[in-house]
Formats: C-alpha cells, sequence, structure tokens
C-alpha cells in the first residue's frame, strides 16, 4: 500500500521489520528493493535484488514485484533471465512459459520467443500459443539483414506450419487466417493469396468492413489483373457511392484497360468479379447514372460530383477529347458550390480541382459564387453580412477560393488592408452566432481572423511593413480570447513571436496546446528551434525534456504494445509498432534534442558547478561514439501543421522539404561535431595517467590526440558543405520550415573562434609532449593564436552590439539577431573558456618545474618562456572582453526597462479602441520576453567571468 502511495521511505521500513522476522522472506525483499529504487538508491536496490534472482524464485509474488522492478530499472533483459530458471523449475506452468514468451518480446528475441511458444503449445495445445510461435518466424524474417534468408527460410517454414493447421482443419480465429495472408503476401505469393481471401477460410474476414474486397483489390493490383479491379470497384460503388477509394481504383483500372486495348471474351463471364467497363464511353455513363442515383439518396453525397470533376481532370491530362461529354468544369464546381458550400469541407473538396479553370476566369468565378450567397442587404457604404450560420459557411468558402487563386496576392497595400478591415468586420459579426459555443468550441468565423493575419504577414515579409507584424499579433490574440482553444491561432502565434525573437510567450502558448505523444516529434520543432537560440536556457532544457521524456519512454511503451497485439491476436500490427519504434529512434528531431541537451547542460554547469571532466562523464559521453543513425535519419516534421490558403507557386513545395532536412541535417553534423570534440578535451589531460607507464601513457593519450585532429577535420568538412548550402540562399515560404541556426553562426564569426579553439587544443597538446625547451616556434604559433582569437571575439562582440528593441516613427523594431549572436558568443566563450582551462593544465606543472629549478640553482636568470606572457596577457584580454560584454548587456537591461511602450501611440489609426488593449499585450509580452532573455544570458556570463579569474597560472 506504501509503494501505491508513493510513501517509499515507509515502505522501506515496514520491509525491514518484516525481514527482521522472517530473514528469507524474498518478496518483501524486492518490495524494499523497489523503494530502495523509487528514493534514488538504484545500486542498493540492485544488489538487494539480485541476491533474490540468485536463488531462483518460483512463488508468484517475488516473480511479479521483480518484473515492477526490472522494468523501473529499464533492464527488461533481466525478466527474461528471472523466467528461464522459473520454468526450468516448474517446468509444466502455463503461466510462467506464456511470461517467459513475453519477457522474450520486451527485448526482441525473436527467435527465443518461437521456441517459447512452441513449448506452450506442446504443454496446453491452444491455437494461439501455436500463432504466436509463427509471427515470431515472420519477426525473425523482417529483422533478417539478409533479405534472401527471410524468403528462403524464415518464411516458407511459417507457412508451411500455418498449412499444417489448414491441412488439419485447425484454423479458428480471424487473426490466424490474417497471419496466414501476411505470410503469402511476404512471399508475394499474391495468387494463393487470393485463393485464401474468396475461399472458405476468407469467411472469418469479419472485423473490418469490407475487410475481404480490401484484400482482394489489393491482390488483383499486385497480380495487375485490372479487369476484376475495375469490375470489383464497380460492384463496391454500386452499393455505396460515396467510396473515394474505389472511384479512384475504378479510374485507374480503365484507363489501364484502354491502355492495354482489353476486350471482354465472347463466351464466358467478364472477370472473376462480374461486368467490366473498359472505354471512356462507359466511365462516363457510369458516372452519369451514379450522379442520378444520388439526387434520389436522402442525404447528399458528395462522391458522385467529385468523380467527375476527377474524371475531367484524368481526361485533360491524357489530352483526350471527351472532357466536354462531362460539362464545363466551371459549372459543375459552381453547383457544387450551391449544393456543398456550406460544408466546411467544401473548400478542401475544391481545392484539387481549381486547376481546372483557366486563370482569366478566376475574377469571374468568385463573382459568380458571391451571387448566390444569402448575404442581408448592405446599408449605404456599409458590408452585405450574412444573416446565418450557413450563409457565413459559404461565404468563408468564398474568401478562401480568392486566397487560393491569388486574387488577394495581386493587391496593392491599399486594397490588402481594406480587406483585412472587412475580414475582421465579418469575423466579429460571426462571433454573434457562437455566443453558446463552448469554450473547447471554435467559433463559426475563426477563418476570417486568420485569413486577414495572413494578408498581413503577405505586408510585413514582403513590403517590409512593420506595423503589419504588430497587427498580426494583435488580431491573433484577440482570436484567442474569444476561442481559447483554436490550436491555429496559438501555432502561428508561436511562429510569429518567435520571428520576433521573443521567446517567453511561446512556451506557454505550447504548453496549452497539450501536445500528445507523436506530437512531440511533429511540432516539437518549433519550441526547440527557437528556446536555446533566443537564451531562454531554462525553457529549453524543460522543452529538451519534454521531448526526450517521450523519445525514452517510446521504447518501453512499444513494447507493452507488442505484447497486447499478441494476446489479441492482432498480429498484422506487429510489424507496424516495430516500424514505428524504428522511425522514432532514427528520429532527426530526437537527435537535435539529445545533440542540444548535451551541448546547453555543459553551457549550464561545466567548471561552473561541476568540472567539465565530471559533466562529460555524467553524460556518458565519449568523442570516439557517434550514436546518431546519419543514413537512417528520418524527418517526421510535420511542415503543414500551419493552414494555409496560398496558391502552389507560394505553397511549401517537396524541394522545400529536401532543402530543409538538408539543412538541419547538417546543422546537426556540425552540433554534434562541436559535442564530440568538447568531450575530447579532458580526455588530453596527463593527469590520468600513471607515471611509470610512459610508453603505454603516450599511446593512449596520442590515439586520443588522433581522434580529435580527426574530428577538427570533420568538423571543417561539414563548414564547408554548410557554407556551399548557404551560397544556393534559399527562401522557404513564410509558414514552411523555419530556417537553422547555421546562417548566423557563420555570418557572426562564431564559426571561426570555435575552429580555431580547437586547432589551438592541437599545438597546446604539441607543446605539452615536445616541452618547453626547443619549442619556441610552437610558442610562438600559441601567442599568435591567443591573439586573433581575442580579436575574433572581438570581432563577435561587435555583431551583438545595438538596440534589441528600437521605436521608429512610433513603430516598434524588434532585432531577434542581436539576440541569437549574443546568445554564439556566450556558446563561444564557454568553449573558450574550456580550452584555456586546459591550457592552464597544461602550463601549470611546467611553471611550477621552472620554479624549483629556480630555488635549486638559486639563480633569478633563468628566462620564463614567452608562452607564459602569451598565456596571462590572453587571460586578462578574456577576462576585459567578457566584463564589457556584461557591462554591454547591463546597458541593454537598463534600455529595456526604460521603454514605455504604452506611451507608443501606433500611428495605424486603424485600431479600434477593443484592439488597442490587446495591442499593448503584445508589446509587452515582447518586452518582457527580451528582459527575460538578456537576465537569462547576463547571469550565464557572470559565473562565466568568475571561472576566467581562477585563470592566473
Amino acid at each position: 500500500d506504501y509503494l501505491d502511495n508513493g510513501n517509499n521511505k515507509m515502505a522501506i521500513q515496514q520491509a525491514d521489520k518484516l525481514l527482521k522476522k522472517h530473514k528469507d522472506l524474498h518478496c518483501a525483499k524486492v518490495l524494499k528493493a523497489i523503494g530502495l529504487q523509487r528514493t534514488g538508491k538504484q545500486d542498493e536496490a540492485y544488489t538487494l535484488a539480485q541476491e533474490v534472482a540468485a536463488l531462483e524464485p518460483t512463488d508468484d509474488n517475488s516473480l511479479q514485484a521483480l518484473t515492477i522492478l526490472y522494468r523501473e530499472m529499464h533492464r527488461p533483459e533481466l525478466v527474461t533471465k528471472l523466467y528461464e530458471a522459473a520454468v526450468k523449475k516448474v517446468p509444466n506452468s502455463e503461466e510462467y512459459h506464456s511470461h517467459l514468451f513475453m519477457a522474450y518480446a520486451r527485448v526482441g528475441e525473436y527467435k527465443k520467443m518461437q521456441q517459447a511458444g512452441m513449448a506452450l503449445y506442446k504443454i496446453v495445445p491452444k491455437n494461439p500459443y501455436y500463432f504466436w510461435s509463427v509471427m515470431s518466424l515472420i519477426m525473425q524474417s523482417i529483422s533478417a539483414q539478409d533479405e534472401n534468408l527471410s524468403k528462403t527460410m524464415f518464411l516458407p517454414l511459417a507457412e508451411r506450419m500455418v498449412e499444417k493447421m489448414v491441412k488439419e482443419d485447425k484454423i479458428e480465429a480471424e487473426a490466424e487466417v490474417e497471419l496466414y495472408y501476411m505470410i503469402l503476401e511476404r512471399l508475394e505469393k499474391y495468387r494463393e493469396a487470393l485463393d485464401v481471401v474468396r475461399g472458405k477460410l476468407g469467411e472469418k474476414l469479419t472485423s473490418e468492413l469490407q475487410s475481404r474486397e480490401n484484400k482482394c483489390m489489393a491482390m488483383y493490383k499486385k497480380l495487375r489483373r485490372w479487369p476484376e479491379c475495375n469490375a470489383l470497384s464497380r460492384r463496391l460503388l454500386l452499393k455505396n457511392s460515396d467510396d473515394w477509394q474505389f472511384y479512384i481504383t475504378y479510374f485507374d483500372s480503365v484507363f489501364q484497360l484502354i491502355d492495354e486495348s482489353w476486350t471482354p471474351p465472347l463466351e464466358e463471364e467478364h472477370s472473376l468479379e462480374g461486368e467490366v467497363h473498359y472505354s471512356i464511353e462507359q466511365a462516363v455513363k457510369f458516372i452519369e447514372e451514379r450522379i442520378t442515383e444520388e439526387s434520389k439518396s436522402s442525404r447528399p453525397l458528395r462522391g458522385p460530383y467529385l468523380a467527375k470533376l476527377e474524371l475531367i481532370r484524368r481526361l485533360r491530362h491524357r489530352g483526350c477529347n471527351d472532357e466536354h461529354k462531362l460539362g464545363d468544369p466551371e459549372e459543375l464546381m459552381f453547383q457544387y458550390f450551391k449544393k456543398f458550400g456550406d460544408k466546411p469541407c467544401c473548400f478542401t473538396d475544391l481545392k484539387v480541382f481549381v486547376d481546372l479553370l483557366p486563370s482569366s476566369q478566376y475574377t469571374k468565378f468568385i463573382g459568380h459564387l458571391l451571387e448566390v450567397i444569402p448575404l442581408s442587404a448592405a446599408a449605404e457604404g456599409g458590408t452585405a453580412l450574412p444573416e446565418d450560420i450557413r450563409a457565413l459557411q459559404q461565404h468563408l468558402c468564398v474568401v478562401q477560393l480568392s486566397r487560393l487563386l491569388g486574387l488577394y496576392h495581386a493587391m496593392e497595400k491599399k486594397e490588402k488592408l481594406s480587406v483585412v478591415r472587412e475580414l475582421m468586420l465579418r469575423y466579429r459579426h460571426g462571433l454573434e452566432f457562437g455566443k453558446s459555443c463552448l469554450k473547447t468550441e471554435l467559433q463559426f468565423s475563426d477563418y476570417y481572423c486568420l485569413l486577414a493575419v495572413h494578408l498581413l504577414l503577405d505586408l510585413w515579409l514582403e513590403e517590409g511593413e512593420e506595423t503589419a507584424v504588430w497587427q498580426c499579433l494583435t488580431l491573433l490574440e484577440e482570436g484567442l480570447s474569444h476561442s481559447p482553444s483554436n490550436a491555429q491561432f496559438k501555432l502561428l502565434l508561436i511562429r510569429i513571436y518567435c520571428r520576433l525573437g521573443a521567446f517567453e510567450p511561446v512556451a506557454e502558448l505550447y504548453s496549452s496546446l497539450d501536445a500528445k505523444h507523436i506530437q512531440h516529434d511533429t511540432i516539437g520543432y518549433l519550441l526547440t528551434r527557437y528556446a536555446e537560440a533566443l537564451g531562454h536556457f531554462a525553457a529549453a532544457s524543460q522543452s529538451c525534456n519534454f521531448a526526450l521524456r517521450f523519445f525514452h519512454s517510446n521504447q518501453k511503451d512499444t513494447s507493452e504494445y507488442i505484447i497486447q497485439a499478441y494476446k489479441y491476436g492482432a498480429f498484422e500490427k506487429i510489424p507496424e509498432f516495430i516500424a514505428f519504434r524504428n522511425r522514432l529512434n532514427s528520429s532527426l528531431h530526437f537527435a537535435q534534442v539529445r545533440t542540444e541537451r548535451m551541448l546547453l547542460d555543459l553551457l549550464l554547469e561545466a567548471n561552473i558547478t561541476t568540472s567539465l571532466e565530471e559533466s562529460i562523464k555524467s553524460m556518458s559521453l565519449s568523442p570516439e561514439e557517434d550514436d546518431i543513425p546519419w543514413k537512417d535519419l528520418r524527418d517526421n516534421r510535420d511542415l503543414t501543421v500551419l493552414f494555409n490558403w496560398d496558391p502552389k507557386d507560394r505553397d511549401i513545395s517537396e524541394e522545400h522539404r529536401k532543402l530543409s532536412l538538408e539543412e538541419e541535417t547538417l546543422w546537426l553534423r556540425i552540433r554534434s561535431l562541436t559535442l564530440r570534440l568538447v568531450s575530447g578535451l579532458p580526455t588530453l589531460s596527463h593527469s590520468i595517467q600513471p607515471k611509470n607507464s610512459e610508453k603505454t601513457a603516450e599511446n593512449g593519450v596520442s590515439s586520443k590526440i588522433d581522434t580529435v585532429r580527426s574530428l577538427l577535420q570533420q568538423l571543417e568538412a561539414a563548414v564547408d558543405s554548410g557554407k556551399k548550402f548557404l551560397e544556393q540562399k534559399i527562401q522557404y515560404p513564410v509558414l514552411g520550415p523555419p530556417p537553422t541556426r547555421m546562417a548566423g553562426f557563420f555570418s557572426n564569426g562564431s564559426c571561426q573562434c570555435q575552429t580555431s579553439l580547437f586547432y589551438l587544443v592541437s599545438d597546446i597538446y604539441e607543446l605539452d609532449t615536445n616541452g618547453l625547451e626547443d619549442s619556441a616556434e610552437i610558442q610562438e604559433r600559441i601567442g599568435n593564436s591567443f591573439k586573433s582569437l581575442i580579436e575574433r571575439l572581438t570581432g563577435l562582440f561587435n555583431k551583438c552590439k545595438g538596440d534589441l528593441i528600437e521605436v521608429r516613427d512610433g513603430t516598434l523594431k524588434t532585432h531577434a539577431n542581436l539576440l541569437e549572436n549574443l546568445v554564439f558568443l556566450v556558446e563561444t566563450i564557454s568553449i573558450t573558456l574550456w580550452v584555456s582551462s586546459y591550457c592552464d593544465s597544461v602550463l601549470r606543472p611546467f611553471k611550477s618545474n621552472l620554479q624549483k629549478k629556480k630555488k635549486k640553482k638559486k639563480e633569478s636568470s633563468i628566462a620564463m618562456p614567452p608562452v607564459f606572457t602569451h598565456f596571462l596577457d590572453y587571460v586578462t584580454d578574456l577576462q576585459t572582453l567578457t566584463s564589457n560584454v556584461i557591462d554591454h548587456i547591463k546597458g541593454l537591461e537598463i534600455i529595456l526597462t526604460a521603454l514605455k511602450l504604452e506611451d507608443l501611440s501606433l500611428k495605424d489609426t486603424l485600431l479600434l479602441q477593443e484592439e488597442k488593449k490587446f495591442t499593448k499585450t503584445v508589446q509587452g509580452k515582447v518586452q518582457s520576453s527580451y528582459h527575460h532573455s538578456i537576465q537569462e544570458i547576463g547571469e550565464l556570463l557572470k559565473k562565466r567571468l568568475d571561472t576566467i579569474k581562477k585563470l592566473k597560472i
């Protein structure tokens, strides 16, 4: 009970009391171990658990408790050992055998699962156990590196095992038929699979709607049996003329048959599935009949009307002259709008077909649609507004189409602003219809507000109109106040605040989105890209933790899903779960978050609260190891999460996705190599090596310096690739993928600083191995490196100067790039310090040896080698520079605090009174966020300054 209630200390005390009375009570020991594990005493817990496990317990309580403990320790492989021992002692226990099978499933030991399944079947001949074994064979085939092996050994064996059951007529459940189908499909025995589905066994496939038909269709396609495809889809469309997937198959097969000049046989049936359509005339007639049928149906169906447009599109694509038989696309779309214009799906339905219209007809088409919307008569010079929700939906659909057809993009600035006003008027009028909406429901007119914001974004980014961006934020905050759970408002606010360099409001917005499970991978990039870059280190740490927690729990959770799939016979889901787990493990976002999280931890802690060496050790980092699956990286980001109504040429394209992935990978490579180079620093210092074994010590360390040098070459190569990539000057769409920090890293000089630092490490190491005598050249080289480093750092500091927020003609302008440069400066100063403390660890022993010699010879004339003065000058300069940066930051803080934003009269008289209050809120949020960033950066630099002061040799 204590453990369940989270009172672990009491649980430990109770277990101790029990153990005093009954020394060998296994279960009490394990429960005590669970308490210890949960109070952070992992080592004690492990020792205690191993004591019990060594006795190979067979009582259920101890086994269950140990299983829970090992799971919490993330050591599922220990559970398998536990049940292996239990099964040996109690060989006929069905329960222990099935626990053993599930334990193997958790660690993915497919061969042992196959054996455990058969052992279970021998004890208790139940079908599920037999098929567990068969499924484990399929899993071996999937995980086999050699595809040949999987097709010649594992799958044929699985097939034979199922055939044996079929011959003995022992197939009972649907899951068993599914498994047989899955094996045949993987063996590419499509004909046999078709026979299974169409035969007696296929009658068991009942749990999913049209499961049999869908499987037949898939096999016909694989076998390229187009007559059957056509006849089956025709038959299914007669049953349900609204099933879109069968229209697609129907059209595909008709055109395949036309291309093959197929004709029906004279005597027998057209095909196994009945009558076949093999000409355009038949297809046109079939679609017309579906529309006639639809008009008699009790509820309106969209399928037949859209199928007509789809057929026109295909005919036009093939260059046929038959499309006129179906009518004019513009008229058809107009009729469709009249019928379905009040449904939110009308826009997305028509979006696919707008390219059937000639661009000269766009304005006429939109005017035509507006004529049929019932709007109230407008007062003199006023706007005609909808009287009910239906009319509002219809009008919204037309506005969305206008944006999609590029009518708004072609407008002048003045026109755009008047459209924004009109849209906001319609938005506020539409709120009348949503008064009874719950907080969790969206307002009917929300899209008006979003469209207005999109127009303002055009003005900001294309015409450099600064007031427009503040108006965007104002309208979105107003929209959010009426519709607090509108995710689109929140996502757009996140993107705009980040572009302005204000991260503080973003954290709250993101957490209110309440991202679940996989969304940490698909939209997490919105958060992790900007948190650290804009100087919110604590928030960055937190956002990385959110993501990492999801990725780590994915491992554990997926095993549980797989076990449930075995228990309930959902075999076809098991490969999907495995693929899902692999996809997450090789996620680009996962690799980025891991790398950035470690760099961030080092930035905040190394040589401040703990030494660099300890920090690196606690992360189990090693310069030789690279755990990023570069070849298999998967981009799981959802780049279309933000709605947009842009025409095709302005929308995000496949090319943009490829380029963004390439850029993200290059930047990840640079960051990962930087991390590994930093983790190589502690390995170079001599303190680790024993004095006497000089030879081996030299080899040990020299291989380490080789690692560092090879990583440095790789970094140079990655930097070159990055620069080449940036030469393309790629512009992503406004709401497309955000660019990485790479451009700033190169342009502000951080890159040159950081690479020269690692070259300095190599020189210092050389000095360390050669000694001070006869090393004048190296010493001079080091001295020059120190000088140029200070120059470079000063250059980087100069790129950080300027006002973060300035007021120009009553308008606010933010300079987010200065903030990003400041963060790069802090990162670079931190790396400089880690390298400097390595220099310090090399030079200190030299200095003390020299002083000992002086004392022995009692001479004061021994000249101090120049490297010491170089180093001292360098440390002094570094200290001065860091102090200057801190003073600069203090100055920025004073200016930010003094900015009285409420006195700003935004010159845009378009703002209404209620909007002005939101504008104040927005500007306050941006100001406060900048203030927060500056404080965090300043605090960190002060800590770094204290470290510099300790660097006096």
